[in-house]
């Protein structure tokens, strides 16, 4: 399939079916913790820069399967990129809710909810997880790197009217990036912000895999601690702290282990190739997913990609990932 990959094991979510909007990237920041890559282009307006029929095809096909459908939790609606710059994201998420049951989920960079087409569309999805990585505007451009135009006042004031219109899980995303984004006054500036939104919960993350700048590196455990402290000490809300990848039900796993045995080597080379353009990903974290019998498993059915060129392994971390 050309737009959705998985499930895999995300610690949010559970077992997520991807649903990946864009072929290429498409986005109106350029982040550098970016672990797509960098954006070659920054596209600051919405298209149809996808078939959006080609994509309601693949939901619907697999929707149809019930055993495939009995492994996910949920059906995550994400992008190389922003996929709410997608023109027709209101049609894609209203073909989901059609299709199944399960609950649906989006994952945006949050610069869209100034539109009120993207907030109307967005009140569809049973969880939405935006992103805010600052309050100050030097910090926010040199983190997020957004296209011209941008305004961060305006994109807070989009996420505050979002958050009190929306009537799902809203989950908020920091994503820190060491000296930075992770100074006192950065927190401080963030902090009264997030006072004035309604969310359910705020997590922390960090530079954790290979980033589009090479030179963005992770924020220390102990002061990402420090910073969790100092947010649960000003919010009502659940602050959560960068984890291993969530497990799943054992139904989900038994339903990929199976479907991996019934693969051909070919088709498990596939999907892992569909996997990692979207995401690095670890010998582990591919041994998570399709439950080949450890990353030395793995290793040996990837190092013809890896020969070929199909695949490249990028170390980050003291990690090797998948690219």
């Amino acid at each position: 399939m050309n737009f959705l990959f998985g499930p895999v094991n995300s610690r949010r979510l559970g077992r997520s079916l991807g649903i990946d909007l864009f072929r290429e990237k498409i986005c109106n920041l350029n982040c550098v913790y970016c672990e797509v890559g960098p954006t070659t282009a920054l596209v600051n307006r919405r298209g149809l820069y996808t078939p959006t029929r080609e994509i309601l095809e693949e939901i619907t096909t697999f929707c149809a399967d019930p055993d495939r459908l009995a492994a996910v939790d949920v059906l995550t609606v994400t992008a190389k990129g922003e996929p709410t710059l997608h023109l027709e994201f209101n049609t894609i998420l209203r073909h989901i809710k059609r299709c199944t049951d399960k609950p649906v989920a989006v994952l945006t960079n949050g610069t869209t909810l100034v539109d009120d087409e993207v907030r109307q569309a967005l009140q569809l999805a049973d969880i939405v997880v935006p992103s805010l990585d600052a309050a100050r505007a030097d910090s926010f451009r040199r983190v997020d790197r957004p296209a011209p135009g941008l305004d961060l006042e305006a994109v807070i004031a989009g996420l505050h009217r979002f958050s009190h219109e929306y009537h799902g899980r809203l989950w908020l995303e920091i994503l820190l990036v060491r000296d930075l984004n992770d100074t006192d006054a950065d927190i401080d500036a963030l902090q009264p912000v997030l006072a004035t939104l309604r969310l359910d919960r705020l997590q922390l993350n960090t530079v954790v895999r290979p980033p589009a700048d090479p030179g963005a590196r992770p924020v220390p455990e102990a002061r990402l601690a420090e910073i969790a402290r100092t947010f649960r000490g000003a919010l009502a809300v659940p602050v959560d702290l960068p984890s291993p990848g969530a497990g799943s039900t054992d139904r989900a796993r038994a339903t990929t282990a199976s479907a991996a045995a019934d693969a051909s080597p070919a088709s498990l080379r596939q999907a892992i190739i569909q996997m990692v353009r979207r995401r690095p990903c670890t010998a582990a974290d591919i041994d998570r997913v399709f439950q080949l019998g450890g990353a030395e498993k793995v290793e040996q059915l990837l190092r013809s990609l890896v020969t070929s060129g199909t695949l490249r392994i990028v170390s980050h971390a003291e990690d090797r990932f998948y690219h």
